[in-house]
């Protein structure tokens, strides 16, 4: 059963190139944004791209005309981390970018343009757009190619066996939310820490007649829309808390426990569905969530927390997209 929905596109302006068959206290030193593996990317570097970004891409100019440059100094240092963990990520899988490949691609270079005004309808692609803009384009691209042989690794190996149970999921009797947003975020997170302590709680609650379902087998293969999602990259024996829709009306919570997660065979399945350059882009950086904890990481709270529900920098804790616990006594969730 499919129960999740669109995620934002992060790989739409290369996949022509290549498809694959705020304030706080520093984290190390003063005037630092963040270190990752020792590399140091400084308040003043990040300043210098938000300045050039304003002199060269028109959506900048938007984004600082409603005061939100503050979302593109976040992604500016989400792309340095995630630069580091797919690095990695590929060498632990023996993945490697053919430069042919990166070479031809770099002779059309879709980056060498400003983001498309197309594109700024969507303003969280529209910023991953703009920072791979003021980034070495090569490197940008790489790290594309990198995330997507990731995804076609991993795709027709990738399958989670999960309980879930919803809430304020729209009634058989309305399409609206039986609750409101922030009711329906906290009491996700509640259930999610709620059944970390206790795994069979979710059972007894569906049992019971709670919306959800019990033993659901999900192949990435069958909902390459789904397999970019927290679902499909936390750990198995673990807890987590998100919103299957959060892009599209009306939204609502799922809260639920991944029993299984394996990639060690291929998933037999006749549902498959062949994942979009975007999708395939998404299922990648999905991909990366369980090579975060190789890198050794600190952020400034200026430029958030790190969130491994949306693989994103959160403005704060608060903010999250939700939550990955680990059960009692299982072993950690991998952030």
């Amino acid at each position: 059963m499919r129960i999740m929905g669109r995620r934002r596109a992060l790989g739409a302006v290369v996949a022509g190139a290549f498809l694959l068959a705020g304030c706080g206290a520093g984290p190390g030193q003063v005037g630092t944004a963040a270190v990752v593996d020792g590399q140091v990317t400084t308040i003043d570097q990040v300043q210098g791209l938000l300045d050039r970004a304003i002199r060269e891409q028109p959506y900048a100019r938007q984004l600082a005309a409603r005061h939100q440059l503050d979302h593109v100094g976040r992604e500016i240092v989400r792309q340095a981390l995630l630069h580091q963990v797919v690095t990695k990520a590929a060498q632990k899988e023996g993945i490697t970018a053919d430069e042919a490949t990166i070479g031809e691609a770099m002779l059309q270079d879709p980056l060498a343009t400003p983001v498309p005004e197309a594109v700024t309808v969507d303003q969280a692609s529209a910023i991953t757009q703009l920072v791979w803009r003021l980034r070495d384009h090569r490197e940008a691209i790489t790290d594309q190619y990198l995330q997507q042989k990731l995804a076609a690794k991993y795709l027709p190996t990738l399958a989670v066996n999960f309980d879930y149970t919803s809430i304020g999921a729209p009634t058989a009797d309305s399409q609206s939310p039986s609750i409101d947003p922030k009711t329906a975020r906290s009491q996700a997170i509640a259930k999610a820490e709620e059944y970390a302590k206790n795994p069979n709680a979710i059972r007894a609650e569906v049992q019971g007649g709670a919306q959800g379902n019990v033993g659901q087998q999900a192949p990435a293969l069958s909902s390459p829309q789904d397999a970019a999602t927290v679902l499909f990259g936390a750990p198995a024996n673990s807890a987590i808390a998100f919103q299957p829709n959060p892009q599209q009306s009306p939204t609502w919570w799922v809260a639920a426990v991944v029993r299984q997660r394996t990639t060690d065979k291929k998933v037999a399945t006749d549902q498959v569905q062949q994942p979009t350059p975007a999708q395939l882009s998404a299922i990648g950086v999905r991909m990366l969530q369980p090579f975060v904890g190789d890198v050794d990481f600190k952020i400034n709270p200026r430029y958030g927390v790190w969130d491994p529900v949306g693989m994103d920098l959160a403005p704060s804790a608060a903010e999250a997209a939700g939550v990955v616990v680990p059960l009692h006594g299982g072993a950690p969730a991998q952030q």
